[in-house]
């Protein structure tokens, strides 16, 4: 028989899986405070905390859903959904012309799930244990699409370092490439979809099993099929309204506390939009289940770089001023490569100790450095 999901209660929000919701009032704070024009500043800090919440609510909905649709519509119903804030988020900024912003919050996202999501998950899960086991050839083929997503990511900057005016500066806010280097990257951004259709035909029919380990049921909370749909469109509302208020408020944001937008996209934005997600990691690792914990780490910076940047390219085309080229600066591109190959080398045996999560973690902070002072 089904266990009961969890109280919705006061003491609900005291658990590890109900502090997000704490953050709640913050959102009509943040629709106030840019009607009565606060600082910019504060605006900022208040939209990027609302938006914690509504993207926990939309992971929570779309698990309800899973768990309600079996293994294979459930698989693609977290991987559609499982970086969706994020996306909504860039595509505001997009309307926005803050191309150099999405592009690093890319960037961020990928660095961020492996080395900072995965570090942490290694590090709190391997505290009182001597090691973690998990699917060393789920790792293995995630880590690989991974590596050749970057390949095809890269290349558009190559081109544009060969043949156009070179890489874009950390503090650049908008570049125009013209035709040749966008068409190119709308090319790249339809392969690498291709490959993610292919990869989700692999992954939740002929090798399910390896990416889609029964762990989630223990966690739901009996959601019926109609109130999934009505949290998870209700959820989808908040993250709109929040991304714009967040959008809008970078550009002043960033110039009145001193950090550049390429710091703020790399790191600030790429967090937040996917900060419940991360805390799950942490959380089924500390429990043992470092399979799902590298699934969700490693997946979601697969899924960043295969389904979310080429979707940015492609709507490119038809919001903001002009088309995203896939031009990453020379910082972004030796993250991606840098972040994607030292995860490769920690997920490849198969195994995980506390110190390899801290060793995750320091180059993270590394990166977060050099991004600062860029």
């Amino acid at each position: 028989m089904k266990q009961a999901g969890p109280r919705l209660d006061a003491s609900f929000l005291r658990t590890p899986t109900g502090w997000p919701y704490l953050l709640t009032p913050l959102i009509p704070i943040a629709v106030l405070l840019e009607l009565i024009g606060a600082p910019a500043t504060v605006v900022f800090a208040a939209s990027a905390l609302g938006i914690i919440p509504t993207a926990a609510l939309m992971g929570r909905a779309t698990e309800e859903l899973a768990a309600r649709s079996g293994p294979g519509i459930g698989g693609l119903l977290n991987v559609t959904f499982g970086n969706a804030p994020e996306l909504i988020i860039a595509l505001f900024a997009l309307a926005q012309g803050l191309q150099e912003v999405v592009k690093a919050s890319i960037v961020g996202s990928i660095i961020g799930n492996m080395l900072l999501v995965l570090g942490a998950a290694m590090l709190a899960g391997g505290i009182g244990r001597q090691k973690q086991h998990f699917s060393r050839t789920s790792a293995s083929i995630q880590t690989t699409m991974l590596m050749l997503a970057s390949a095809a990511l890269i290349m558009p900057a190559i081109f544009e370092l060969v043949e156009g005016k070179g890489l874009p500066a950390p503090g650049s806010e908008a570049i125009h490439y013209g035709g040749t280097v966008e068409h190119l990257s709308l090319a790249v951004a339809v392969i690498l979809i291709v490959t993610y259709v292919v990869g989700l035909f692999f992954s939740l029919k002929t090798h399910r099993d390896l990416f889609n380990p029964d762990y989630e049921e223990e966690d739901t909370w009996g959601w019926s099929t109609r109130t999934s749909v009505i949290a998870l469109a209700i959820a989808g509302v908040l993250v709109g309204v929040m991304s714009e208020v967040l959008v809008g408020s970078i550009t002043e944001a960033s110039e009145s506390v001193g950090l550049s937008e390429f710091f703020i996209g790399v790191i600030v934005v790429a967090i937040v939009g996917n900060a419940a997600e991360h805390w799950v990691a942490v959380l089924v690792a500390m429990k043992d289940k470092m399979d799902l914990a590298v699934n969700i780490a490693v997946g979601s910076s697969a899924q960043v770089a295969l389904f979310v940047a080429p979707i940015l390219v492609i709507a490119s085309f038809f919001i903001g001023p002009y088309p995203l080229a896939l031009v990453f600066n020379g910082f972004e591109l030796g993250a991606i490569l840098l972040a994607i190959l030292v995860g490769n080398h920690v997920t490849a045996d198969g195994e995980s100790t506390w110190f390899e999560g801290v060793q995750l973690l320091a180059v993270y902070f590394v990166f977060g450095l050099a991004f600062y002072f860029a």
